[in-house]
């Protein structure tokens, strides 16, 4: 029991210093409450319109993700290394734990999990190939930097 008085004081002397800060905080700080100091603060720029309500549920997914592959990563780092003693049996149980993380990462990302922002239309290529001419070059267009002294695309140099 005498080997545990160590860690039984420190756990004392920091439960002690956290209760006395917190109670001199509230005891010496002044009190000047301010619409300014309880609203949002964001960078200094005033907040447009309100939060939303509830975050979206892909944000949990790719946060969960985030959360599994480092799950992956501390199971994968002992079995590396220790991979010698384990056999056989640590490989394919390590295989096994791999191939679930990444098929529930291939399932997030066929999902769209992974797409941010406003959705992308998909384009019908041809009739983006007819919108631009055969006969536009770089010096018909709009001037490209660091393109001065350059042959045109597809001329030899």
């Amino acid at each position: 029991m005498s080997q545990y008085l160590p860690v039984v004081a420190l756990a004392i002397v920091t439960v002690l210093f956290g209760a006395l800060s917190f109670g001199a905080s509230r005891l010496l700080a002044p009190r000047r409450p301010s619409s300014a100091k309880s609203a949002p603060y964001e960078c200094g720029i005033l907040p447009s319109q309100e939060p939303p309500e509830r975050f979206p549920v892909s944000f949990y997914i790719v946060a969960m993700l985030f959360i599994m592959f480092d799950i992956e990563i501390i199971f994968v780092y002992p079995y590396a290394v220790a991979r010698s003693s384990l056999g056989l049996y640590g490989f394919v149980a390590i295989v096994v734990f791999s191939v679930l993380f990444f098929l529930t990462f291939v399932y997030e990302v066929a999902r769209g999990g992974l797409d941010w922002g406003p959705l992308q239309r998909s384009r019908n290529l041809e009739s983006a190939a007819a919108v631009v001419s055969p006969e536009r070059t770089t010096t018909t267009t709009i001037r490209r930097v660091g393109t001065e002294g350059r042959g045109e695309p597809g001329e030899a140099a």
